[in-house]
């Protein structure tokens, strides 16, 4: 039975009602997507990389969609019936009635054009995924729109490129290490990176910013490039690096929107 709660207009305090609820009732979820990346970044997010934001995200752990559904029910949400009989085991739809705003959920895994298990890091810290795994989600997508590229670059400028999940000051990182152990398994994952850095390298004059904020993520991106390229390769990768792009190394997601 649908709720009568009623949802908040603006989206940001929207998305902290809905955290608010899900830390209550105790359900491993976190926010991606553009608003996570903007709750992730705070005071460190550049006006030029702000963006309109329309929807939410969630990834939750395996088996934890229903718990997640029952508290977006709850909280004045619709749950897309059949596309959730169908895909509830790994994905999930919902609506907000009043304001037509939809929230996907990913269980377990998040999967587009690639696959990443996202649930497996969860614990990092709250709120959202950490950095590594935000970015990780724009540069899977093989044709990266411009608000894509927005979000990658504002990670990008907002958060250094350090082997861990926290820089130095405790600030929130990107981990290199951590999107080159998955690549280290992945040669289609790693080659669809490499050709968004390289997209985003060659971007990065473009960008409204001063010389050394610029300079700053010229290096981020060599950072992790280097990273990649340097890390000990699966034997799964390296067989699948001989085919190369004679055969499709990624998936064509469905858009799901009502």
């Amino acid at each position: 039975m649908a709720s009568e709660a009623t949802t908040e207009a603006d989206l940001v305090k929207e998305a902290g009602r809905l955290l608010a609820a899900v830390a209550a009732a105790e359900v491993p979820a976190r926010l991606i997507g553009g608003m996570a990346i903007r709750l992730l970044l705070g005071a460190r997010l550049d006006p030029i990389f702000e963006r309109e934001i329309l929807d939410l995200d969630f990834v939750c752990a395996s088996g934890a969609g229903g718990r997640l559904g029952e508290v977006l029910t709850r909280a004045g949400y619709q749950g897309d019936e059949q596309f959730n009989a169908l895909n509830g085991a790994r994905r999930l739809l919902f609506w907000d009635p009043q304001r037509g705003r939809q929230i996907d959920v990913f269980v377990g895994r998040f999967e587009m054009c690639h696959e990443l298990p996202l649930a497996e890091r969860l614990e990092v810290r709250a709120v959202t995924l950490p950095a590594a795994e935000l970015l990780m989600t724009k540069l899977q997508i093989v044709e990266l729109n411009r608000k894509d590229q927005r979000d990658a670059f504002a990670l990008l400028d907002g958060a250094e490129v350090t082997g861990a999940d926290r820089a130095e000051d405790g600030a929130d990182a990107i981990n290199a290490a951590g999107i080159a152990s998955l690549t280290a398994q992945d040669w289609g994952l790693q080659r669809t990176f490499e050709l968004n850095l390289e997209c985003l390298r060659g971007g990065v004059g473009e960008l409204e910013l001063p010389d050394p904020r610029r300079e700053a993520i010229a290096a981020r991106i060599e950072r992790l490039l280097a990273a990649m390229e340097e890390a000990p390769k699966s034997r799964r990768w390296k067989m699948r690096a001989r085919i190369g792009e004679r055969k499709q190394w990624y998936e064509e997601p469905e858009e799901v929107r009502r």
